[in-house]
């Protein structure tokens, strides 16, 4: 007798088995706990990679720091004081005429150089050359009349004597000798008067120096009082600079002049960056400017070269002193920082040492290191602020070729490459 086949009665849809219900309540838990693990994970290791050193290029360790060592040395350093000057002009005269007169001539050209005595301008001279001979015939007149006195005096003087005339006609003839001694002395002086107004004529330069520009033209009538005179004369050759310092600096300018000394000045353009002059210092004044604390000094030019002229502004450098043979390191090695004042001292093993330094006075390049380091020892200068104690370092020459590594094999380069080995 056939048999039908019996299969398995499968769960309808609605049915919900007891079983995998029971494995995705206790699955839940484990996967909550597996994610915070991986974020845990994950957050230390960000965090460790934000810690560590950034990785060198191309992945590999960080290469030494390459730098050009600085060799300290003895040298003589300045000690400069620098201050802003005013050009002022040892003499300036303005020409003007001495007596009244028409102008008839004018000898000299705008912006020339004249020597004392030179002749600028001339006036008219014949109202002077008349009053002249009037005063010399006055005088010879009165010449006569004191001559014909003298002549008669004689001979009351002998009459006198042998009491031919009274005393009282000696004593009027005398008095009268007297008068005309004085009249002829007033009459000279008139004469001297003349001739130097005369003189006055011809207006010459009273000082060495260059003309100006011209104030008055030819034909003019000038006096004595005219405001602007004829033309300026102003001395450039030699030249003097006025500049100010601080009372601070006095102390040591001041012994320096009573030793002897000679201190240098020099002049430059207003943006201090090309020379004009050298000079030496002159003076300073007798008191100090009790507003602003500062004392006025007076420094000398010669000005050969007419590079400077009256009111223009330069920067002025004073050397007060100079220290010689001394320790000496540029200026842009020196660092401050928690241990003071100090340098990265390179060392045999090529590495870089903290060396603190006592500094002396600097000249802006190069600056006196009194103690800390000796002449020889080699420093870092560029590339310091990246260093730190006990940095390894790599020293290569100034001409900028980095120190000689030894040459890989062939093969070692093949595989670099990407070729094969043979």
């Amino acid at each position: 007798m056939n048999q039908k086949p019996v299969f398995p009665k499968l769960p309808s849809d609605s049915e919900t088995p007891a079983v995998p219900v029971r494995r995705s309540r206790l699955r839940s838990p484990v996967i909550w706990l597996v994610l915070l693990l991986v974020a845990g994970g994950a957050l230390w290791w960000s965090r460790r990679q934000a810690e560590a050193p950034p990785p060198a290029r191309g992945g590999r360790t960080a290469v030494p720091m390459s730098i050009v060592p600085e060799i300290v040395r003895k040298g003589d350093i300045a000690i400069n004081l620098d201050a802003l000057g005013t050009v002022t002009s040892l003499a300036t005269v303005s020409v003007r005429s001495q007596i009244s007169g028409q102008l008839v001539r004018i000898d000299f050209k705008e912006g020339q150089d004249v020597k004392k005595g030179d002749l600028l301008a001339e006036i008219d001279t014949r109202p002077y050359e008349a009053v002249l001979a009037q005063m010399k015939g006055q005088l010879a007149r009165d010449e006569a009349l004191l001559k014909g006195a003298q002549v008669d005096m004689a001979r009351y003087q002998g009459l006198s004597a042998q009491n031919a005339v009274s005393r009282q006609t000696l004593d009027t003839q005398t008095a009268l000798v007297a008068q005309y001694e004085g009249t002829v002395a007033a009459d000279r002086a008139q004469v001297n008067a003349a001739e130097v107004n005369l003189q006055y004529c011809r207006i010459v330069a009273p000082a060495d120096g260059r003309v100006g520009l011209r104030q008055v033209d030819q034909g003019n009538y000038v006096t004595p009082g005219d405001t602007n005179g004829l033309v300026v004369i102003t001395q450039l050759a030699p030249i003097s600079v006025l500049f100010t310092m601080p009372e601070d600096n006095l102390q040591a300018i001041s012994a320096r002049l009573r030793s002897g000394a000679t201190l240098p000045v020099t002049a430059f353009d207003r943006a201090g960056a090309k020379k004009v002059a050298e000079g030496v210092l002159q003076t300073f004044d007798s008191q100090i400017d009790s507003t602003t604390g500062t004392i006025k000094l007076r420094a000398q030019f010669g000005n050969e070269a007419r590079t400077l002229y009256p009111n223009q502004f330069v920067n002025i450098r004073l050397l007060v002193d100079t220290h010689k043979d001394v320790t000496l390191m540029p200026t842009a090695g020196v660092q401050r920082g928690v241990p003071g004042t100090f340098v990265y001292l390179v060392n045999a093993d090529a590495t870089v040492s903290v060396r603190k330094v006592e500094l002396g006075i600097s000249d802006g390049e190069h600056v006196e290191v009194r103690s800390g380091l000796n002449p020889g020892d080699a420093i870092v200068i560029d590339g310091a602020d990246k260093l730190r104690d006990g940095a390894k370092i790599s020293v290569r020459s100034e001409s900028g070729a980095s120190p000689a590594q030894p040459e890989q094999p062939a093969s070692g380069r093949r595989r670099q490459n990407g070729g094969r080995q043979p």
